[in-house]
């Protein structure tokens, strides 16, 4: 039914748990896994050096979160491909789905209450309200985010 997943990480519970379920289904189909890790842009006014030397640390950070999550895919065998991106997150992760045409978007969430994720938004929410393509968001088990 699948055949390109991408999975939007962070490295908290709640994207482990929706490493579990992208795991499952692209076993199931024999579908291939983009493992997505975006973080916020660096702001320009740090000037180009600190800014470089900003932006190196947050892709070293994403590459190591992608690549925890990146292996224990590969381990059970699925096929993997790693996007590190800067950017905002909801934006990031689209563009990723659109470029590399994948069928659904599996992601956690961090479990906002209604009234934080009213005034706040999330970026699963946004995510959701823009994808042209079914996106499952999963929730942590409670104890596994304590």
């Amino acid at each position: 039914m699948f055949e390109k997943i991408l999975l939007a990480t962070d490295g908290s519970a709640h994207a482990w748990e929706a490493l579990a379920y992208a795991q499952e289904l692209a076993l199931r189909d024999q579908a291939q896994v983009v493992v997505v890790h975006t973080f916020d842009p660096v702001p320009t006014y740090l000037g180009d050096q600190p800014r470089d030397r900003v932006a190196a640390r947050h892709v070293s950070a994403g590459e190591d979160v992608a690549s925890q999550a990146t292996e224990a895919l590969r381990e059970a065998g699925v096929d993997v491909v790693v996007e590190v991106l800067e950017g905002p997150p909801a934006e990031a992760i689209l563009k990723v789905a659109q470029v590399r045409d994948c069928d659904l978007i599996v992601m956690g969430t961090r479990g906002l209450g209604a009234l934080t994720s009213l005034l706040l938004g999330s970026v699963s929410h946004r995510v959701l309200a823009h994808a042209h393509v079914p996106v499952l968001i999963v929730r942590a088990n409670e104890e596994d985010v304590a």
